[in-house]
């Protein structure tokens, strides 16, 4: 069943319905998740609900409930004159709320509510006004309800968290459902208004954790676990009054598997051996796994092995190169339980970095996660929290090639015992010394599953690869050849030391090179032609230069479309000019994929090409390493970087397995710098060589595994002729 399925009232009435049985209890055995923030909060309405709060842990769920404190007038006094301190009157008054029982059923009720936090289920923060001279109250209600399937129930109203809100008050609570259209977004606001709640961000509202001496103190009555209160009480009169369940025993705290998520089918073989290698291997190793393969999947997987073996007790570092791959990384690790702290530039992080190492130093708590980019990660501040750490860390390092620069590899400390590196092309482009340092700290490789492995094994699909050639024009092939010879005369004076960076000169006339072939102007025209008719498909994803357009329309006559002839944009990023042509010229529905959208615009975007509604995206860099784009069938590579890391890389993302999708197709221009019939000078070929070079490697790479190898084979055919490759390749190249 799931929320849909369920006889749900749009209002409930304390003296006209039993809002327990009717409303929480069916709603709550459906669900994984809830929030609630409560107004006024007693203990013993968690133990009036335990049959559908017993449901939910079963389910694997959670509870995140915002309370207030309930301030008297001397607290209100104490804290205008300045006799107390804010915290000691919160906690002060949470501290009242618990009351010495008196009977067998209310030790079992702060038992349970112990238990709950204890074991993990139950989170709560507190709430109150902010004011300079006063502690007002906090008396938001808000409810929200989530099944498996992510149907929501939200409600709002007048009761309390109370036993005598729920029976005895005149108390009602107006319901909405998410499925339901005229609902919607009144769902939708009361979760964006508890979960600015949640993050402290509600205007004149202060939101801060559970005071852990209220906890010490509910510790006092923590006798049992969950699973033996129900069992030993679960035929008693007033404990089966709302039909008490006996529970499942609740799962790990540190990382399980989603077993109730429904797009998790568990880790494929492969995955189960690259994660049993690891844990062999001391927990130290490198998932050298393709594009598309799951290597996020192996590697939380293989946490949750670890936490088995480590009884939960250890903490994480997991670190990206970009801040989306951290809030993707985030959305994956709460599937499996954990909820991380969220650590980069602009987020507030430090104070909570700080506080969970001095806990986890005196064993308050036993584990906790942290995911945070590289940038982040090698700044003293974070470091200097890595280095007061007194027990067992695992760092996983996500796209680990990026890993190998001088500022990271200071950063590779011994102290670290769990290590793990994720990447298809571990081997840093022209940094042997930045390769060598990630292999020795990271160990053997526990898995190499190739492209041709998953392809084979049908996780990944086959391609069809159009190597389209593209020329550069006279201007630009000048420009490129006296480019190249500065830079050739640079490099014969200059001596590299290992882990030394090219000198900046030589730095800025490979960006100010590779510009020219990202931008060809040739290329706009080529794209156009291969985009007409393609304009009624779906699911195509175009890959461009990060640079400004050139004025094509000036310079190129074989042009020949009148439809676009007067379609200059010379002053504008290529991505925007490719943009503007393909939705106002070919009227697609097209959006860019960049930077520049942060991580909701982003969001909203894959949803629309997922569902269909934009046809195609355009990106430049974007999309590179980690982000997942569901449903890519056509992809077309504009540009390259001469790292093979990058095409290796959106080859894996295009050849992603979703439905219908029998295989993907690829066009990549390969920049040349002339026509096969123009004459080269020997003086002048020795320059264009390494260009052809780079493009000829990469046509070599896609033919060997794509479902249409000749066609790739006559273009390679007719370079190897043209600038003589038979004769200079040799055995060595």
């Amino acid at each position: 069943m799931s929320l849909k399925d369920l006889d749900i009232k749009k209002v409930y009435k304390s003296l006209q319905n039993n809002v327990v049985k009717e409303f929480y209890i069916p709603v709550l055995r459906e669900s994984i998740l809830y929030k609630r923030a409560a107004g006024f909060f007693n203990s013993a309405a968690l133990y009036e609900i335990a049959t559908g709060i017993q449901y939910l842990i079963k389910n694997g769920g959670k509870i995140q409930l915002i309370v207030s404190p309930k301030l008297n007038e001397e607290d209100v006094d104490a804290i205008i004159k300045g006799y107390k301190t804010r915290e000691e009157i919160i906690n002060n008054a949470l501290l009242r709320e618990i009351k010495e029982p008196i009977n067998v059923f209310q030790q079992k009720k702060l038992n349970l509510l112990a238990n709950l936090i204890a074991e993990g289920n139950l989170d709560i923060k507190v709430a109150f006004k902010q004011d300079a001279n006063s502690i007002g109250i906090f008396h938001e209600k808000i409810g929200i309800m989530q099944d498996p399937e992510g149907n929501k129930v939200a409600f709002g109203g007048s009761m309390n968290e109370t036993y005598s809100g729920y029976l005895y008050n005149y108390e009602s609570i107006d319901v909405y459902r998410s499925w339901l259209f005229e609902d919607e977004e009144r769902v939708i606001l009361k979760e964006k208004d508890f979960d600015e709640l949640w993050s402290n961000l509600s205007t004149g509202m202060q939101v801060i954790e559970f005071p852990k001496v209220v906890i010490e103190k509910l510790n006092d009555y923590k006798k049992e676990s969950n699973d033996e209160i129900i069992l030993k009480y679960g035929e008693s009169e007033e404990l089966n009054s709302f039909d008490i369940i006996k529970p499942v025993k609740p799962k790990m705290k540190f990382f399980r598997f989603p077993e109730y998520d429904p797009d998790f089918k568990g880790l494929f073989d492969y995955q189960e051996k690259a994660a049993a290698k690891w844990l062999e291997n001391n927990a130290v190793g490198i998932f050298n796994m393709a594009t598309g393969t799951g290597k996020t999947l192996t590697a939380l997987g293989s946490l949750t092995y670890l936490a088995q073996k480590q009884n939960d007790k250890f903490c994480v570092f997991i670190v990206c190169p970009y801040q989306h791959l951290v809030e993707q990384w985030v959305e994956d690790i709460e599937k499996f339980g954990v909820k991380p702290l969220v650590a980069y530039s602009s987020k507030n992080w430090k104070t909570e970095l700080k506080n969970l190492v001095i806990d986890y130093n005196l064993k308050i708590i036993d584990n906790f996660c942290v995911v945070t980019t590289n940038a982040t990660f090698v700044t003293k501040e974070f470091q200097d929290q890595v280095d007061k750490i007194k027990r067992d860390i695992c760092l996983v390092v996500d796209e680990a090639h990026n890993f190998g620069a001088p500022k990271q590899i200071k950063c590779m400390k011994e102290k670290i015992k769990f290590r793990l590196a994720l990447s298809a092309t571990l081997d840093r482009h022209h940094d042997e010394y930045g390769t060598k340092k990630l292999r020795e700290y990271f160990g053997e490789e526990c898995i190499n599953y190739s492209l041709q492995e998953a392809i084979d094994n049908n996780k990944l699909t086959p391609y069809y690869y159009h190597p389209i050639p593209v020329h550069l024009t006279s201007i630009e092939l000048n420009d490129y050849n006296e480019l190249s010879e500065k830079i050739s005369k640079i490099m014969r004076n200059h001596k590299s030391k290992d882990g030394e960076d090219l000198p900046e000169v030589v730095k800025r006339l490979l960006i100010k090179r590779s510009r020219i072939i990202a931008g060809a102007k040739n290329k706009t025209a080529t794209l156009i032609e291969i985009m007409k008719p393609l304009k009624n498909d779906k699911n195509i994803l175009i890959y461009c230069g990060a640079t400004k357009s050139v004025n094509y329309i000036e310079h190129d006559e074989s042009f020949e479309d009148e439809e676009f002839k007067q379609y200059d944009l010379s002053d504008r990023r290529s991505i925007e000019e490719i943009v503007d042509l393909l939705g106002n010229k070919l009227k697609m529905k097209v959006h860019q994929f960049t930077a520049m959208e942060n991580a909701k615009q982003r969001e909203i975007i894959k949803d629309n090409f997922k569902n269909g509604i934009l046809q195609c995206l355009v990106a430049i860099k974007c999309l590179d390493e980690g982000m997942n784009i569901p449903g890519i069938n056509t992809a077309i590579i504009m540009a390259s970087s001469t790292n093979p890391k990058e095409y290796i890389q959106r080859r894996g993302r295009v050849l992603r397995k979703a439905k219908n999708k029998d295989f993907a197709v690829i066009y990549d221009f390969i920049t040349l710098p002339r026509p096969f019939e123009e004459y080269i000078d020997p003086e002048t070929e020795k320059f264009e060589i390494s260009l052809v070079k780079k493009e000829f490697d990469r046509i070599d790479d896609f033919r060997a595994l794509c479902l249409n190898p000749s066609e790739a084979f006559e273009l390679e055919k007719k370079i190897i002729s043209y600038y003589n490759m038979d004769i200079i390749k040799g055995e060595d190249y």
